[in-house]
């Protein structure tokens, strides 16, 4: 998952980047509202994490902003305000959760993994596919008692299409997600490729191949 930490506070922002860069998120930090703004635009975030109070901007446009994405990123108000009446605007504008200040980092990981199976109607951490189980929590993948071994990018790009199953991804949004930002000119290389193939073979000993759909031209599509 690639999240937008929007914080001032520089130690804040340094602990939110260090424990979720540790659980395997990929972390982009902006200290103004500003240097949030132009990320935003370029960049296709799942996560924001939105701190209220920036010096240069009023978070709710930044808010606002964010809502107008065609991707819909899940929005987290993280601030020290603590009016009821910010709670009830920012929730209006479309934020997935609120958490004053100060808040303990284990509860945001659990809110934001809440946020992403709300998001796509899973009911548990532990998804299946064709027999495997995808554990998002313990980042295992089993097949009955045997684990299967897979690398962090080939378990990454696996939970995101699973999570987007039955859907069209493209190479470039597959490789945005894996690498996060990247030259525009080196978005069709065949990193994706390379890691789809690893995946089909590592996977095809247990399940059928045709749980994944290549897409001519444009990318892949998880069947389940």
């Amino acid at each position: 998952m690639h999240v937008l930490i929007v914080e001032d506070e520089k130690s804040l922002a340094s602990e939110l980047e260090h424990f979720l860069t540790k659980e395997h998120y990929r972390c982009d930090v902006a200290s103004t509202g500003n240097e949030a703004s132009e990320k935003i635009a370029v960049n296709r975030y799942d996560f924001i994490l939105l701190d209220l109070g920036l010096p240069d901007y009023n978070g709710l446009d930044l808010l606002r902003e964010a809502k107008e994405l065609e991707h819909q990123p899940a929005i987290i108000i993280l601030t020290a305000r603590g009016a009821v009446e910010d709670r009830i605007e920012g929730l209006s504008l479309g934020a997935d959760d609120y958490l004053p200040k100060p808040f303990s980092l284990l509860e945001l990981q659990v809110r934001m993994q809440a946020i992403m199976r709300r998001k796509f109607n899973v009911k548990s951490s532990v998804l299946n596919l064709h027999g495997l189980e995808i554990d998002s929590s313990a980042r295992r993948v089993n097949f009955k008692d045997t684990e299967v071994s897979l690398t962090k990018k080939e378990f990454d790009l696996l939970h995101y299409l699973l999570l987007h199953k039955n859907r069209i991804l493209t190479r470039l949004q597959l490789t945005e997600h894996i690498w996060g930002n990247i030259l525009e000119d080196d978005y069709d290389s065949n990193y994706i490729d390379v890691h789809i193939k690893n995946l089909r073979k590592k996977l095809g000993a247990y399940i059928p191949s045709d749980w994944l759909e290549t897409v001519r031209g444009v990318g892949y599509r998880l069947t389940a």
